[in-house]
């Protein structure tokens, strides 16, 4: 092994922003915050999701191809129409497709409903 993963990070017009929709989409607390990256983990330890200020950032046309998705998360839920209302109220917005969203910076998720070999949702495993 030459390496683990530390963070994904997501260019965004607002970090901290984006990064209080996953923190409440994750269950995970904002670990680290300054003008221009925040870390959202579940602890000051451990790898997680960075968001870094991207003050020209393009939000992804998804399906359009004009600009790319750039990456997406799959985000594994109990139950996907259970789980829709909280994900849209905490900003997110429904795209064409089975189970895709778009967070508050356009970049598409998917909810994937949790398969039999992992652990239920918040027990660790």
């Amino acid at each position: 092994m030459l390496g683990r993963m530390h963070h994904v990070v997501l260019d965004c017009p607002d970090p901290a922003a984006l990064a209080t929709f996953y923190s409440g989409l994750l269950g995970q607390p904002i670990t680290y915050q300054s003008d221009d990256w925040v870390v959202v983990a579940a602890n000051d330890r451990s790898s997680g999701l960075a968001f870094q200020l991207a003050r020209d950032h393009r939000p992804p046309t998804w399906p359009d191809p004009a600009v790319p998705q750039q990456f997406h998360l799959d985000v594994m839920v109990e139950d996907v129409a259970s789980a829709e209302p909280g994900v849209l109220a905490l900003g997110a917005r429904k795209l064409d497709g089975e189970n895709v969203y778009a967070d508050p910076a356009g970049h598409p998720f998917c909810l994937i409903p949790r398969p039999g070999w992992a652990a239920p949702i918040g027990v660790d495993g």
